[in-house]
């Protein structure tokens, strides 16, 4: 069932913002926030940030056909309805609720310190087989990028799946408020974003946010990396379905009979059906755990799930595998934080070909002031995953001037990378990527290309 079929008009704009309707049967197109992309018809809402100000651009939208225009600066008599706000990023999220109230799609919102983009990749290839989908696209996670998600989503959606990400406090709650979630999902939680969030702890308050946010009716699942997460999650919601592979949770789906393919491919067994991953590491074993139990809530038989899970491969950059004529490199580097990196190491330890093990990692960001600790404690934690070669840039460079171990090569500055990495590469070596996207630790891959000869497997 889809509800009927919504359209914008002035008073709609004014209903979700609280103000006063200038035109009420005047309809418009769209919500825009860019005069790039704004076509006629369209209600402009004037975002602002650190080095824009979308009230600059107001007589661009005009002269493009807007509708309307949302603004907190008064711009003066204009030929179109104008709506005064506060705070223009929080009208934006209003107009984003008010779609989402005219919608009967079932809405899944992800979060968590790692693996919303896997995880919602794999439950959007399952829900197609049956519902019309709208997503997040990229990384459109924000409290700019959500609202644009929802207020993109066509009528025909009976289902919508959207990230949800967090850099300072409140982020999530305000999210969760402008989604309204049927299935809330916390993937998992670690020190990420501690700049704006503080500690562990810091991170798993707002991530619970969104569960804090569910109704009686509305569904959790969370992991159980941490413990903690799952425990807290119980305390909020006490049916939350827990996934995971730690002993003693008591989780509600857990794998059985993991296996490693020689590439480091993952595959186990889920209520009397195997699952043959296409993506490599055992933190996307807990990944599918995830998108399986949310399949389950959105109505799924079980056997279609795990086969269509199957058949989800990596997305650019996030576990991805590439063969360059006898060096497979594990390209992983659009992201990092502490869990993510050690759960790179151990796709990289899990991959069985002949061969050196080469980790390559730069610098994780947004660590804030125990950055340099982490750093060095990763640094000690991966060279007990035992690879044969760690080349360190950025803050694993800083990281590593008092270790002394042979394995270790320093090439501090990330630039500098694309000239020397080739020549510490040997053919029939395994090599991780990994780092934050500021890094852009990707840049060396054309270098290995050109040396090494291959092509995406």
């Amino acid at each position: 069932m889809t509800s009927a079929s919504f359209h914008w008009n002035d008073a709609s704009v004014a209903s979700a913002l609280g103000t006063a309707s200038q035109s009420p049967e005047r309809r418009y197109n769209a919500i825009s926030t860019d005069t790039r992309t704004l076509g006629a018809g369209d209600v402009f809402v004037a975002l602002e940030g650190e080095r824009f100000d979308g009230h600059d651009f107001v007589d661009r939208a005009i002269e493009s056909g807007c509708g309307a225009l949302v603004v907190r600066r008064d711009p003066g008599p204009r030929p179109v309805p104008v709506h005064l706000v506060r705070d223009t990023l929080t009208a934006l999220g209003d107009l984003a609720r008010h779609r989402r109230s005219h919608s009967e799609a079932v809405v899944v919102a992800i979060t968590g310190s790692s693996g919303k983009t896997t995880v919602g990749r794999m439950v959007s290839h399952v829900v197609l087989a049956s519902h019309a989908l709208h997503s997040t696209a990229g990384n459109e996670n924000n409290r700019v990028g959500v609202p644009l998600t929802i207020l993109s989503m066509p009528d025909s959606a009976t289902a919508l799946v959207v990230e949800m990400g967090a850099s300072e406090p409140g982020e999530i709650a305000e999210l969760a408020r402008i989604a309204r979630p049927d299935i809330g999902v916390v993937t998992t939680v670690s020190e990420t974003h501690l700049e704006g969030l503080g500690d562990l702890a810091g991170v798993l308050d707002q991530k619970l946010a969104l569960i804090r946010a569910l109704g009686p009716a509305d569904r959790a699942i969370v992991g159980d990396d941490p413990p903690e997460l799952a425990r807290m999650a119980r305390s909020h919601a006490p049916r939350a379905t827990v996934c995971g592979l730690t002993e003693g949770a008591h989780a509600d789906h857990r794998p059985g009979e993991v296996a490693n393919s020689p590439d480091g491919r993952c595959s186990f067994s889920w209520r009397g059906h195997r699952v043959e991953l296409r993506l490599p590491g055992l933190h996307n074993v807990y990944n599918a755990l995830l998108a399986l139990a949310i399949s389950c809530e959105l109505g799924i038989p079980a056997r279609d799930a795990a086969r269509r899970i199957s058949e989800v491969g990596p997305a650019p950059m996030r576990s991805e595998i590439r063969d360059l004529g006898g060096v497979t490199l594990l390209v992983d580097c659009y992201n990092a934080n502490p869990k993510s990196v050690l759960a790179a190491l151990g796709a990289l330890r899990g991959m069985g070909r002949p061969g050196r093990r080469v980790a390559v990692l730069g610098t994780m960001l947004e660590l804030g002031e125990r950055s340099a600790e982490i750093h060095r404690d990763i640094l000690r934690a991966a060279l007990e995953l035992g690879p044969d070669l760690l080349v360190l840039t950025g803050a694993f460079a800083e990281a590593a001037e008092p270790a002394a171990d042979p394995r270790i090569r320093v090439v501090a500055d990330p630039a500098e990378l694309v000239d020397r990495l080739p020549g510490l590469i040997e053919p029939g070596d395994r090599v991780l990527l990994k780092a934050s996207r500021g890094v852009r630790l990707e840049r060396v891959i054309p270098a290995l290309e050109d040396r090494f000869a291959g092509a995406l497997v």
